[in-house]
């Protein structure tokens, strides 16, 4: 039986007491018996937890108290075990490692697109200002192995710190295009989007990120296994397939059919990069 509560949840926003906050919320989590990691940067929060339902939701709930955090969305997901060994609270630069200071979403954000309006874009061809939409996955390689929408653009990155370069080598097959920036939980593409536009590129996110790409599961063709679940790098336990061995395409006209609405467990980011590393 999968009893314990899994969430990853983030939100750009000013942290000038990081040093601060960072005791109190370890304190916090270890006396709700909560596992996992927590960033906090500058440019804001990002964490992994998990522990007893009641126990995660209520430590989020009390984050929300502080006004700095209100905007705080859990993405869930459920184990039959405890997938982290330690409560980790961490002082980064980034709460996901880009190495470009100036891209900051705390400021503004780039455009987002939501699920229907991308469906229906696809469905006609091009979007309503009749200009051809890409799909662009900004997961790391190993992620997009797992799963992506059919036809999407994958430049085969292995860090999120070579998407700069990757997008600025990229750059003129996009111009005098629409591009669809996707993720699984949407803070890599907060940023991915903004340095694309910032490049020149009329370039949104797709609104609802893991959602939005939750019916792939069921309309996936495999050749092999594949495990759906990135932090399975970190524990074995997590894994719910067999092997990674193959690589699968989802349709995506069927993935967005339902609005982005549909239930699945939530795709964790790369452990290596929620760790900064």
């Amino acid at each position: 039986m999968e009893s314990v509560l899994n969430i990853s949840a983030y939100v750009f926003t000013p942290i000038t007491d990081r040093e601060q906050l960072r005791p109190v919320l370890r304190e916090r989590a270890n006396a709700a018996g909560l596992k996992g990691t927590i960033l906090l940067a500058e440019e804001g929060i990002n964490m992994f937890l998990a522990g007893e339902a009641g126990a995660v939701r209520g430590y989020v709930d009390q984050l929300r108290e502080d006004p700095r955090f209100t905007a705080l969305t859990t993405k869930e997901s459920w184990s039959a075990e405890q997938p982290f060994r330690k409560m980790l609270v961490k002082l980064k630069r980034e709460i996901i490692r880009m190495d470009h200071p100036t891209i900051r979403p705390i400021d503004e954000r780039a455009p987002a697109v939501a699920p229907r309006t991308l469906k229906r874009w696809l469905d006609q061809g091009h979007d309503d200002d009749g200009r051809e939409v890409v799909l662009l996955d900004t997961r790391n390689a190993f992620e997009v192995d797992y799963g992506t929408f059919e036809g999407a653009l994958d430049w085969r990155i292995a860090r999120f710190t070579q998407f700069p370069d990757a997008a600025s080598a990229h750059r003129e097959a996009l111009e005098g295009k629409t591009v669809v920036s996707f993720c699984t939980g949407g803070i890599r593409c907060e940023k991915a989007a903004i340095y694309l536009r910032e490049e020149g590129v009329d370039a949104l996110q797709l609104d609802g990120e893991s959602s939005a790409i939750s019916s792939t599961s069921a309309r996936t063709t495999t050749t092999g296994s594949a495990s759906s679940s990135t932090s399975a790098r970190r524990s074995p336990r997590t894994s719910r397939h067999g092997p990674t061995t193959s690589r699968r395409r989802a349709p995506l006209r069927a993935s967005l059919h339902d609005g982005g609405r549909s239930a699945r467990s939530h795709e964790q980011q790369g452990t290596s990069e929620l760790l900064g590393d």
